[in-house]
């Protein structure tokens, strides 16, 4: 299979922006794992204002424009001097990709993305792929990494997208709020009730949260690309999800493909 996996800076870093070394191991050595099994890659990661923030010793993450752009130029070197790093432990090579809204929307240059991304993974390399914060700004930003991984998984015609979080899935409640909340292992159709779950703008899952993974998942859906939500804290649990298993939220591709 072909499988689109995005990462939050939740699963990445510590609070503090430092990098979590013992869940960034795990994660690209499940990540070397499945491509040994002949799976194709494409490794959407956060991250890059972080780590910068980490690196800079800044308490809290910057609110200005210009430090937060200089806090990625700073993160994104770290955070891809770790990923080859630890990949090349594994033997793959990785290659980076940064995009912004405008390389997506332009018709010849989004096309000279696909052309690099399909050739990157003919000749058996990883791309790791990140919204280009250093240059981005509002006009042209993608907005958020869960859309852009749901973008990259469409663009390459992946056969599967899992977006690692920092919860299991979508529940029928917030699961921090409410004890009660249960799990919802299969979506097939985004409802109105489905998207009521992703909570409001005032709620702990909404904004920058499960809103915009659902707005993922009906991007995946509508191409005929499955989608699932797991937990970043156990990576070996994308195993299963290749297998077809049940883990976390699958949200089933119409059959389009």
């Amino acid at each position: 299979m072909r499988i689109v996996i995005k990462v939050g800076t939740s699963t990445l870093t510590h609070k503090t922006g430092n990098l979590n070394i013992r869940h960034v191991e795990k994660l690209c050595r499940v990540l070397s794992d499945l491509k040994n099994a002949g799976h194709e890659i494409i490794l959407v990661s956060s991250g890059a204002i972080g780590m910068g923030v980490g690196k800079l010793g800044i308490r809290e993450k910057p609110q200005d424009m210009p430090t937060k752009q200089a806090a990625a130029a700073i993160g994104q070197c770290e955070l891809m001097y770790i990923y080859d790093k630890e990949f090349s432990e594994y033997g793959h090579i990785i290659a980076q990709i940064l995009l912004t809204g405008s390389d997506l929307s332009d018709e010849k240059r989004n096309q000279n993305f696909c052309n690099t991304l399909n050739r990157l993974l003919e000749l058996n390399v990883m791309p790791v792929i990140n919204e280009n914060d250093t240059v981005s700004t509002e006009e042209i930003s993608v907005g958020d990494n869960d859309t852009l991984a749901a973008i990259v998984a469409v663009e390459a015609n992946a056969d599967l997208l899992i977006l690692l979080s920092d919860i299991k899935g979508l529940y029928t409640a917030d699961p921090h709020k409410d004890p009660d909340a249960k799990l919802i292992s299969e979506v097939r159709e985004i409802t109105d009730e489905i998207i009521a779950l992703g909570g409001g703008a005032g709620s702990s899952l909404g904004t920058g949260g499960m809103q915009t993974k659902l707005r993922a998942a009906s991007t995946c859906m509508d191409e005929g690309i499955d989608m699932v939500i797991t937990d970043g804290n156990d990576p070996e649990a994308m195993y299963d999800i290749a297998e077809g298993k049940s883990v976390g939220t699958r949200f089933f591709g119409k059959a389009t493909k």
